[in-house]
């Protein structure tokens, strides 16, 4: 599909990418640069992303008339975004080559150009062609560079030249209908468009100027999303090598039907970017496991009857921390280890985890030499780590099938030296006969009926015949030149054994095509006319040539299966080019690669924002509610070993399929798991056999009909079984569920010795239940009391492994549950069980659990819940009997049989067996409660038109399309918020204590739309309850680190609508009812002021005593506010001062005044980090807040918690009690008074709240002490009068 490139200069730079539909608009957002001016601070380079607008819409809902031509010549897609200096680039091929066809409709594309447009700045739009094939190939291999011009011309360097010459070398490929990154075992079907969602991140080298791309494709609708993926604008690139060979009718091993039909002989060759780097800049491992010059290569084979080989072998650096210099001698180049054997290991350990889950068995073939010092000293270590790894645990204690690594080391110069030259390497097959033969190759078969344009359209879905269980890890220094001759040979011995299968045989020709395919791998060549590319003077790169500067060595032997003189020539010229390059190029090579890959310090993130979709997609997920409607659906789970038993069939099963729960509650899905369903024979480990499990899925349905028909409900359907060897999952579901059942799929993984065998492994169906994705899986996992260990791996192995379409993985769904015979055991002797199991002691059995213990640990099933056992242990019995064994072998009773779920919408409603005695296991069931989603699509969709043609209205020219020259685009991109619920920051026109000038309390979907003025940018915290308001107590400062609450819930108070009443205290009846007593007043305390939270005012006019003096005078003289403004209340003493210039104000809550959510502290200090006595301390409290029950022992000892701090309180207490029946109160109250107040009484001893003891209600405790303000919990109450009690001001201070 033709992609233009179009230009609008003015208001605003914009570029579109433009297809026959749609169309892809960028800006750059004058935001990013005002957001440093606007603060008046610099930021480091790195910190603040670039920001840029998109939009995607159809060509007719976007205005193209002002923009221009950029390029002639259509693009075949973007590769992404990337900032250097202060420029934000769109990179996009230009220029590209067809060089494979794997399958009928997959095509693989070379790069041959690229091209860097500036999204801020028309600066370099005609600096550099979009031809760069003025330059020689070794300019664009960037080690002679130096001859493109002279360094003192001052024309314009694009900031990009390098990045387009390392992109346009031909070592990056890409494809518009296939998912390049992943296997063909991988990619088992057919996809029309390529699947971004499940891209190989190790092998997409754009992934860093794609990411953001990618991250705005999320946020589209779904039918948005397929028409972005139609339009092939977005493209994922590999690097390596790509090349399809066609092998006609005549040559091909396997003769088809259709005559003149030719077949097409594949390799693709995946070079991983995670530890990416030339020859000595990148070598051994890092700490996540990634080596240097990891490739992955494929070798296909397809034929036009449909079926279709695949086979995958990888090579990698040796995976120790080690270095080489460069140097111009070659003894110069010596190697280091730099890391300490156990230091390392962790590290080599998660490189072969990493295999493993991905490939399974892993067969290392060790090239390094046995007399060189420092490739000697690398294999010791490889060696060493191989032998301790945790994958060979069960190797080690003597069971060398579950080895999980193999080793072969093979001297691969060594070997070689003889009169038979390269041609004494064949020896190795034999040294790896039996992994080549158990680790097998991926098959399928599909119906074809050409390479026709027409066929590719009319294809069918391939039957997978047989996968890859295993691959071979090769390596020598360099992982290049000796790699590759072995790696020829293996691929040849894969590809035997699939003509044996097929009983053909190859011919001479068809193994030069062969050959020459992997030399063209290792080394450079002009392509010939057998490939499908057309022929032109390109160079293209190959393993060798992106790695160590230069084309492989010893390729005269791949190509040609002998050595010439010619190619040892060739091989001296490489060398010398080697050394060469490796010392003086590399670094520069290194920092392009560098930058590409994002990993500089100075690069920044490109940010992309789409202000309609953004909005869209925020608000469907606030408003589902109108477009679906909640659905509760009941699932049963159960599984059964039958131990390879068939009597059951004729058994009722109904004790197990349909217990007595709820009998009018019928499941809606009915899943059962067997585990042994055909005798584990050697005959029947190799093969399935459906005939079993054809008659148990018809005993199942005859049970729950006959139960559905007695109970007076629909009867069940068979939605989808499978089996592996003994391991078989059958589902069924009500006919009235279907409708909102689809995607069913279902998917097997082998882990019997070691991968290789069925009689261990799993079984899954996944399916979309309205909006719910879930999975259903079955397994068989290893036997043995003491392999637990192998357990845990084989749990591991297939969580990661096993793979649904469109490369789904069992931890991509909603709802998971794992029902199976997991052989988990109990790890107690077998007597002491037996005793537990007599005394009905579960709970000690349990924890004890194998698999309860592993999974606290979290070496499997991580993040995974089961049920409460209330059942004995289910394996194992004599058959027939309830007896446990009595066998020789007496095995010990166990919970073998187990359901494990993981989800969040999942409630379990039951957990048992039954007695079903013809296995000697007893079978286990569940039963889950769970809401799905039922989605009405027509609502939603005409909710999304809604929403869309408002927000497009509401902004209108804003978006990435803007036309205005209005520069701000803050209110089109935003910033998030700093809490959920929380309006954003804001900015010159978002003010959101002004709501952006919108009416308040109108909805801003109403049809009449007030002008744009920015987006509505109230908060939207909603209180929990009418009752609830914000907690007083909490900081000031929203950051400050509290537990308080952040509500609190008061009643509105009788005599005031704007005051709160305590919602912990109960009103007498009286005033309840009579509404005159309720507006009587109460008499009240003087406001209680702390002279340690309110320091002293400044004395006025004038300082020292006298001053004091006259300002305590003229007090005196004021009439009290209190009785003037309220003549009918109760008399009362005047309240006391009240500092005029207080340095903090703050309030103070009575003993009544309780509320919900304090904290409990006194600010008896500056910082107010004085706990309370009786209290313990949690955060610091609210200024002036402070909890009622202390004493003037509790505030004394908050201070200096010694006997004089708290007798000098217990004194300034009866002096201030005193001077109250004296005079006026005086400004300052004594601590003793201040601790009091709250508690209305005076105590020198402990606090009343502190010998109440902990984890009383406080309120009960508050309660309690103010029945007696005259009397101490502690001790008897101190000279002076009662406090009078305090009016309930619902928490809110003064009088």
């Amino acid at each position: 599909m033709a992609i233009e490139v179009l230009l609008r200069s003015l208001p605003y730079r914009s570029i579109a990418l433009k297809t026959s539909s749609h169309a892809l608009v960028l800006r750059h957002s004058s935001s990013t640069d005002a957001t440093e001016k606007s603060t008046g601070q610099s930021y480091r380079a790195g910190d603040l992303p670039a920001r840029c607008i998109v939009d995607f819409s159809s060509l007719d809902a976007v205005d193209l008339s002002g923009y221009i031509q950029l390029t002639p010549l259509p693009i075949q897609g973007t590769l992404g975004l990337i900032t250097l200096g202060d420029g934000i680039f769109l990179s996009v091929v230009t220029n590209s080559t067809q060089v494979a066809i794997v399958r009928p409709g997959e095509t693989v594309q070379r790069i041959d150009g690229v091209e860097f447009y500036c999204l801020n700045s028309a600066e370099y739009d005609y600096v550099g062609s979009n031809d760069l094939s003025h330059y020689s190939p070794d300019t664009l291999d960037g080690y002679d560079s130096d001859h493109t011009h002279d360094r003192s011309d001052p024309v314009l360097e694009h900031p990009c030249l390098e990045l387009k010459k390392l992109l346009s070398r031909g070592s990056f490929y890409y494809s518009g209908n296939f998912d390049l990154t992943n296997r063909l075992q991988e990619r088992s079907t057919y996809n029309a468009t390529f699947d971004f969602d499940h891209a190989e991140d190790q092998f997409l080298w754009n992934s860093y100027m794609i990411k953001p791309l990618l991250d705005f494709r999320t946020r589209l609708a779904t039918h948005e999303q397929e028409a972005l993926d139609s339009s092939r604008i977005l493209t994922s690139a590999i690097r390596g090598f790509v090349l399809s060979v066609v092998v006609p009718a005549a040559s091909s091993p396997v003769r088809n039907a259709t005559f003149g039909s030719p077949s097409t002989l594949t390799l693709i060759s995946r070079l991983s970017c995670k530890r990416a780097g030339t020859r000595f800049n990148a070598r051994g491992i890092d700490d996540e496991g990634n080596v240097a010059n990891f490739v992955e290569t494929e070798t296909v084979f397809c034929m036009p009857s449909g079926l279709c080989f695949s086979y995958v072998q990888v090579r990698g650096s040796v995976p120790v921390f080690w270095e080489q210099t460069a140097g111009l001698i070659p003894g110069q180049q010596k190697i280091q280890i730099t890391r300490s054997l156990e230091a390392t290991q962790p590290a080599f350990d998660k490189h072969f985890e990493d295999l493993e889950h991905k490939y399974g068995v892993v067969h290392v073939l060790n090239l390094l030499s046995e007399t060189k010092p420092g490739e000697m000293d690398l294999t010791n270590s490889y060696r060493h780590h191989v032998r301790h790894s945790s994958l060979n645990e069960a190797a080690a204690n003597g069971d060398p099938e579950r080895e999980l690594i193999r080793e072969t080391e093979f001297d691969f110069h060594a070997q070689t030296k003889g009169p038979s030259g390269y041609e004494a390497a064949d020896m190795i097959q034999h040294m790896i006969k039996n992994s080549t033969e158990g680790f097998a190759y991926f098959c399928s078969e599909q119906i074809a009926s050409g390479f026709s344009e027409k066929a590719a359209n009319s294809r069918q879905q391939p039957s997978v015949v047989l996968q890859q269980e295993g691959v071979f890890r090769t390596n020598c220094l360099d992982c290049l030149d000796r790699t590759n001759i072995i790696q020829t040979l293996i691929s040849r011995i894969g590809l035997e054994g699939f003509f044996t299968l097929c009983n053909a045989r190859a011919g001479p020709d068809f193994w030069v095509r062969h050959s020459s395919l992997w030399a063209d791998n290792g080394d450079v060549r002009t392509p010939s006319s057998a490939s499908l590319q057309r022929s032109d003077d390109w160079t293209w790169q190959c393993l060798s040539k992106i790695y160590a500067g230069t084309g492989a060595l010893k390729t005269s032997f791949t190509r040609h299966g002998k050595m010439s003189l010619a190619g040892a020539f060739a091989d001296a010229r490489k060398s010398a080019a080697r050394m060469y390059i490796n010392n003086f190029t590399d670094k520069s090579r290194q920092n392009t690669i560098d930058i590409l890959l994002g990993r500089l310090i100075s690069q920044s993130p490109v940010q992309l924002y789409d202000p309609i979709n953004d909005f869209v997609g925020a608000e469907l997920r606030k408003r589902t509610a109108e477009y679906s409607s909640p659905k509760q659906i009941r699932i049963w789970v159960g599984t059964f070993n039958l131990n390879g038993r068939t009597t059951g069939i004729r058994d009722d099963l109904s004790s197990w399929l349909c217990p007595s729960l709820d009998p009018a509650a019928q499941p809606d899905l009915v899943v059962v798991g067997f585990q042994e369903i055909v005798e584990l024979s050697p005959q029947h480990i190799m093969s399935t056999d459906p005939s079993i499990r054809q008659m148990w899925e018809e005993a199942l349905k005859q049970t729950l009909d006959k139960h559905a028909k007695k109970i007076g409900t629909e009867d069940y359907v068979l939605l989808r079984s499978g089996q592996l060897v003994g391991a078989a999952l059958i589902v069924f579901s009500k006919g009235s569920a279907l409708a909102g059942i689809k995607n069913v799929e279902g998917s097997v993984k082998k882990t019997g010795l070691s991968g290789v065998a069925g009689n261990k492994g799993a079984v899954a169906i996944r399916m979309d239940y309205a909006d719910t994705r879930m999975c259903f899986v079955t397994a068989h996992l290893a036997a043995g009391f003491a392999n637990y260990g192998d357990r845990n791996r084989d749990y591991n192995t297939i969580s990661s492994g096993l793979r649904f379409q469109r490369n789904c993985s069992i931890e991509d769904h909603d709802v998971v549950i794992w029902l199976g015979d997991f052989n988990y055991r109990i790890g107690l002797a077998d007597e002491v069980v037996r005793k537990l199991v007599a005394n009905g002691d579960i709970e000690t059995l349990y924890d004890n659990d194998q698999l309860n213990l592993q999974m606290v640990a979290g070496l499997t099933f991580p993040f995974y819940s089961e049920a409460r056992i209330t059942f004995m242990p289910t394996y194992r019995f004599d058959m027939g009997t309830d007896v446990y064994d009595t066998s020789e072998k007496r095995r010990i009773p166990a919970w073998c049989d187990r359901v494990l779920w993981k989800s969040h919408v999942l409630q379990n409603v039951a957990y048992d067996t039954c007695d079903l005695r013809f296995s000697d296991h007893r079978p286990v069931y569940a039963c889950f409660l769970t809401t799905v989603n039922i989605v009405n699509e027509p609502a939603k969709e005409r909710l999304t038109r809604r929403l869309y043609d408002l927000r497009r209205r509401e902004v209108g020219h804003s978006t990435a399309n803007k036309t205005t020259n209005d520069p701000d685009d803050e209110d089109l991109i935003g910033y998030d918020p700093i809490a959920p619920g929380l309006p954003p920051a804001s900015s010159d026109r978002r003010r959101w204590w002004l709501d952006n000038g919108q009416i308040l309390g109108v909805d801003p979907f109403r049809t009449r739309l007030t002008p744009f003025t920015g987006l509505p940018a109230r908060s939207i915290v909603v209180p929990p309850s009418p009752r609830s308001s914000p907690n007083p107590r909490r900081p000031s400062n929203p950051f400050a680190v509290t537990k308080a609450a952040d509500w609190v819930d008061v009643s509105p108070s009788p005599s005031s609508s704007l005051v709160s009443r305590n919602p912990g205290r109960t009103d007498s009846p009286s005033m309840a009812e009579n509404p005159t007593s309720a507006t009587t007043t109460r008499r009240l305390p003087p406001p209680v002021l702390s002279p340690r939270s309110v320091p002293a005012p400044p004395p006025p006019r004038g300082s020292g005593r006298k001053a004091q003096d006259r300002s305590e005078a003229e007090h005196k003289r004021e009439p009290s506010t209190s009785q003037a403004t309220s003549p009918t209340s109760v008399q009362r003493k005047p309240a006391p001062i009240v500092p005029k210039k207080p340095v903090e104000l703050r309030s103070t809550i009575g003993e009544t005044d309780s509320i919900k959510g304090g904290d409990g502290f006194v600010r008896g200090s500056e910082d107010g980090s004085v706990p309370a006595a009786g209290f313990s301390r949690t955060a610091p409290s609210p200024r002036g807040m402070r909890r009622a029950g202390s004493s003037a022992t509790g505030f004394a000892q908050g201070r200096g918690n010694d006997a004089e701090e708290a007798s000098k309180g217990t004194e300034q207490a009866r002096q201030a009690s005193r001077a109250s029946k004296s005079g006026p109160p005086v400004a300052h109250r004594s601590p003793a008074i201040i601790a009091a107040r709250g508690t209305g009484r005076l105590s020198s001893g402990p606090s009343s709240a502190s010998q109440s003891g902990p984890g009383k209600n406080p309120a009960l405790r508050r309660k309690n002490t103010s029945t007696s303000p005259n009397t101490s919990a502690a001790g008897p109450a101190t000279s002076g009068p009662a406090l009078p009690p305090r009016r309930n001001t619902g928490g809110l201070a003064g009088p």
